[in-house]
Order: C-alpha cells, then structure tokens, then sequence
C-alpha cells in the first residue's frame, strides 16, 4: 500500500537563501563591531586627561635630559632674540624643502603699524622633482639661483634694487640636517631623499648658495639661515609678542623653544663665539620633536607593526604616532586586519590597500569631514583611491568613519601633550621672563594643525582642560595658526640680521 505524506510546510527556496545570508551578513557585523570597539577601547584610553597630563610629565622630564645631553635633540640656534616688531623692510626669503622650492620677497611693516605687518608680496613656487634631485655637483645651486633670478625679473621694485651697488638681503629656510656655525653660515650634514647634491656633505651651505648667485650675477648676499621651525617662532613673533615656541605639524613635526642659555649644557655650544653686539641671554632651539617619547607613549598592535616595518625603526617615535605622513597608515594597517579577520570587503583585501602608505592624510581628512548620512562622497572617494573592486557597504563605511576619528583624536590628544609639556618646560625654565605676560602664544604651521578638519580647535579644547586639571597656576596657552611660516620667518630673520648689522 502506497502511503502519501502530507505536504511539508517549507518556506519558498529564495527565503532560505536571504535568511542564509541574512546570518552570514549578522556574524559578519557582529564581528566587525568587536573590533571596532577594541580599535575604540585602546586608542581613546589613551586620550584620557589624566593619561595626557601623566605622559606631559614624562615628556618634561624627557626634555630636560636631552637640554643637557643629546648631541640629535634641543640643538641651539644662532637666533639668539625675538624680533621687536618694529624691523621693516622688504627681503628676499627662500624655502627649500623636500619636495618644492618657494622664492619670495616679504614685507615688513612693524607690528603696530599696517594692518599687515608681515606679508609675502610676491611668491614664486618650484617642483624639485626627480630631474631636480639628480642634479649633481653645483648644478642642484645653480638651479636655485637660476630660480631666484627669475623671480625677481617679474618685480620691478626688487629688479631696481638689484642694479644698485648694495646687493638685495636674502633669509634662506633650509629643511635639511645643518650644521650651523653663525646665523649666515653652516656645513650641510646630508640631505637625503635622492638628492645626488650630497656629496657637498661637509660644505658651507652659506659658500654654495653666495657663489652660485654670483654665478647667476644676482647682486643678492646671505644674510640668515634657519630651520623651519625657528622659522616658525619668527614669523609669529613679529605679529605676537607674546609667543615664545612653534610648531610644526604636517607630513613630519618638529618644534622651537626660545629658553635661557643657562638650561641648556656648555657642552651644546661646543667653541662658538657669541654676538658681542647682543644680550645673549636667551637662545632658540630646535627640539627635534620628532624623536622624543619612545619610553612615553602607550603604543597599540597597529603602531608597533608600523614602527617594526619602517625602514628608521625608533628613529622618530612620535612622529610615527602622530603626523600626517603616517595617520594613513595606521587606518591601513587597522583595514588589513579587519579584512583578513572579520570579513570587510568579502575577505578580499583591494590591491592598492595591500601597499604600505597606500592611504593618505587628504582622504582622511574629506571621510572625517562627511556628514553626509550614509558617507556616499566618502565611499566614492575610498572606491577610486582604494580602487575598490565594488563600493563599500554603508556598516563597512562606519567602521573606516570611526576608525578614522579614533586615529585622529589620539593623534590630537598627544599633540596637545606635547605642547602641554613644551610649554610647561618654558614655564619652569624662564619663569622670571613671563612675569607681566598675560598669556604664551605658540604658532602653528603644517598641513595637519593647520587644515585637518578640526584639528587646532580640539586641541585649543584639550590644552584649556589639561591647563584646568593641573591647576598649576601657569599662563594659558593658546594655539594661533603660524601659515606659510618658513617663508615669511626666512624674512624675519634676514630684517633682523641687517637690523643687528
């Protein structure tokens, strides 16, 4: 006898398969949510106050050491006073970095006196591309000159000045190792970065350029050479009385201090002649920020795989933590694991993702920026300069917003305890130079404080609450935008240079 069953009740194939992968797509989330709240945990742990003012007093600490015996760190100057403000004057100021060369002329109209007391009234930039940096021998000066030249062509005011028998004053903002010797001379250390000009390590900086202008007849003479930094102390100085440091906060950081000589040890001036015609109590050093807070910092798995894989491990621990030239990275390496481990992307990691830096700052900064509600200009701008196979998923798009902004605000929170402690070390060391002064101003340069989105006024934000905690009844301190400082510093110290003249 043939026995007929009843029916079964199944649910239509098509549903099993959205339920399959409705549980697929659940464990997935589930997975990248504990991740993000393990990313969250120890990057924001990290920021906490008490945590900032702890690793500050490290930091202090960690300053004061190396003011007394570090021959790569808080290196002197040859500025040895701030500008009064009342220097005047237009001055040729020069700029090379790694990657461009700016020429400049910069007005000088007193502090108290123009609405616009320091200006750059004309500016002439220059790509130092590969062909640049292959240059060899003189020719790399003979380029800059050459640059020069054609710069002051299109002025007529500094054209006139160069037919006169008294050559045009020149600041030059140098952005690699030198090893100063007077405000107008110095030996180069090494340049780097392909530069095939290096095998003038061990001459004059103040030789090369003077005698490539003449080559170029350009009626132009040396006069000032500082680091960016300095630079940067500078131009804010002349606008600001009240600043004493700078900052510098872009693909890479560093920073200057103007301190008592008496802080540092004898042994950072070596043989050096100081200015008779100066009260050489004070002088401004270059701290090489960069390289400080290797027993400070609290690290995560994703900085330390960073640190481990670049080619200078240790060399500069808090720019690895920090700066631009590696946020990107650190949110890449977050990306990588979240793509081997939990599944973002489908599993597959994109191709241009799988490169070290593949990431960069300006991408950060338009995904933090986006309050759109579902991130759709983030995602298409991830889907073109990730080269993403299919655009991300909106819980996917959370996860790399959220990341971002963790990244971001340790990045802020560190920064703001290194001024902190800066400025705390400024505080204690020149005490008896800040009585009358209402508060310390610190000027800010560098594609990062400068233009990520936010970034400045946080960390104006975190320093008041810092400064509150402590209740050490020290001066504010307060953060001001330092822009285009190598350049208009460049021209400061010049002016300042003819005014000691």
């Amino acid at each position: 006898m043939l026995l007929v069953h009843p029916p079964l009740d199944l649910p239509p194939l098509s549903s099993l398969k959205a339920t399959a992968v409705e549980d697929v797509t659940s464990v997935h989330q589930s997975k990248m949510d504990t991740l993000l709240e393990e990313v969250q945990e120890l990057f924001e742990q990290q920021s906490r106050l008490e945590s900032l003012l702890a690793l500050s007093n490290k930091l202090q600490a960690e300053f004061r050491e190396r003011l007394q015996s570090s021959p790569q760190c808080m290196l002197p100057s040859h500025n040895y006073t701030l500008p009064n403000g009342m220097e005047h004057g237009t001055y040729l100021a020069v700029e090379v970095g790694g990657s461009t060369l700016r020429v400049a002329l910069v007005d000088l109209s007193g502090r108290n006196k123009a609405r616009r007391p320091l200006r750059i009234r004309r500016l002439v930039s220059s790509t130092i591309d590969h062909d640049v940096r292959d240059l060899r021998g003189v020719s790399f000066f003979d380029w800059i000159a050459r640059k020069i030249g054609e710069m002051l062509v299109t002025d007529r005011e500094a054209g006139d000045r160069m037919q006169l028998k008294e050559p045009l004053p020149m600041g030059i903002a140098w952005s690699f190792p030198i090893d100063q010797t007077s405000i107008r001379s110095g030996n180069i250390i090494g340049m780097g970065k392909g530069f095939h000009c290096s095998i003038y390590k061990g001459h004059d900086l103040g030789d090369l350029i003077t005698q490539a202008c003449q080559r170029a007849h350009l009626n132009i003479r040396l006069d000032a050479i500082v680091n960016d930094s300095s630079a940067a102390v500078l131009s804010r100085a002349y606008i600001d009385p009240f600043t004493r440091l700078a900052v510098i906060l872009g693909t890479g950081m560093n920073a200057a201090i103007h301190l008592p000589i008496s802080s540092l040890h004898s042994s950072k001036f070596g043989v050096r002649q100081f200015p008779t015609t100066l009260d050489t109590t004070h002088v401004l050093i270059n701290t090489e920020l960069s390289m400080f807070g290797k027993r400070a910092f609290s690290t995560t798995r994703w900085d330390d795989c960073l640190n481990a894989q670049h080619k200078l491990p240790d060399f500069q621990p808090m720019e690895y933590l920090l700066a631009g030239g590696y946020l990107g990275e650190i949110v890449r390496l977050i990306v990588v694991e979240a793509t081997e481990t939990v599944g973002m992307f489908g599993g597959i990691l994109p191709v241009k993702l799988s490169r070290p830096y593949s990431l960069d700052t300006r991408t950060l900064a338009a995904i933090e920026a986006d309050n759109h509600p579902w991130l759709s200009p983030s995602c298409k701008l991830l889907q073109e300069t990730c080269s993403l196979l299919g655009p991300p998923t909106p819980a996917e798009m959370h996860f790399i917003k959220e990341v971002i902004l963790s990244v971001s605000l340790r990045s802020q929170s560190y920064f703001t305890a290194a001024v902190h402690a800066l400025s705390s070390l400024l505080h204690d060391l020149d005490h008896a130079n800040l009585q009358g002064v209402d508060h310390v101003s610190i000027g800010c340069d560098g594609s990062v404080v400068n233009k990520y989105p936010g970034y400045m006024e946080k960390c104006q934000v975190l320093l008041d609450q810092l400064t509150r905690l402590e209740n050490s009844g020290r001066k504010r301190v307060v953060l001001e935008s330092a822009g285009e400082s190598a350049v208009l510093g460049a021209g400061v110290a010049v002016a300042m240079a003819n005014a000691e003249d």
